[in-house]
C-alpha cells in the first residue's frame, strides 16, 4: 500500500483523555502519511502506550503490544531522513519509534522532555498541538520494571481532524 492520506492533524482519544498531533508534512512528508493513513484505518484503535518512562517519553503503534511490532503502509521501504533542522528540544515532540535506521513501521514515541541524543537517530513528524497535559499524565502512570504500565493506557480512537474542525484548536480535555 503506497498511497495514503495527506492531512495536517490526528486526534488520539486516549482513554486518559484526547491529544491533537500537527503533522510536519513538509519536513517529513512519507512518516506523516503513514502515521495519517494508519490512523484513519483504524490501525492505532485500541492499541497501547507499551512503554512509559517518566521524564521522557511515551510510545506507543504497536498493534501487538509487545513493541516489537507495527507495519508502515510502505511496508519495507525506508520512510525519511531524520530532517537537520527538527530537533527534540523539548516535551510535546512526536518521532517514529526504531530498532536501527530505516526500519520504521507505525510504532512512535512522544517526548516528555528535552532528548538532544535522539536527534538525527529519529523521524520527528509534528508536535502535540492540544493535550499535552494528557501526554504529561500518561507519562506519570506506574510502571513494571520492563517500563510497561501496570493500568492498560490506551488509543481509543485515531482520526485524521480537518481544517476548521473545532478540536484542532481547542485544549483538549480529560474524559470523566
Amino acid at each position: 500500500m503506497a498511497s495514503g492520506v495527506d492531512a495536517e492533524y490526528v486526534l488520539l482519544n486516549t482513554n486518559m483523555g484526547k491529544v491533537v498531533v500537527e503533522l510536519y508534512t513538509d519536513h517529513a512528508p512519507r512518516a506523516c502519511t503513514n502515521f495519517a493513513t494508519l490512523a484513519s484505518k483504524g490501525y492505532y484503535d485500541q492499541v497501547v502506550f507499551h512503554r512509559i518512562i517518566k521524564d521522557f517519553m511515551i510510545q506507543g503503534g504497536d498493534p501487538t503490544g509487545t513493541g516489537r511490532g507495527g507495519s508502515s503502509i510502505y511496508g519495507e521501504k525506508p520512510l525519511d531522513d531524520p530532517h537537520p533542522v527538527l530537533k527534540h528540544s523539548g516535551a510535546g515532540i512526536i518521532s517514529m519509534a526504531n530498532s536501527g535506521p530505516k526500519t520504521e513501521g507505525s510504532q512512535f514515541f512522544i517526548t516528555l522532555a528535552p532528548t538532544p541524543w535522539l536527534d538525527g537517530k529519529y523521524i520527528i513528524f509534528g508536535r502535540i498541538k492540544s493535550g499535552m497535559k494528557i501526554v504529561q499524565r500518561i507519562g506519570l502512570v506506574e510502571t513494571d520494571e520492563s517500563d510497561r504500565p501496570v493500568t492498560k493506557i490506551f488509543i481509543r480512537k485515531a482520526r485524521v481532524l480537518e481544517r476548521g474542525d473545532g478540536e484542532i484548536d481547542d485544549e483538549a480535555e480529560a474524559e470523566v
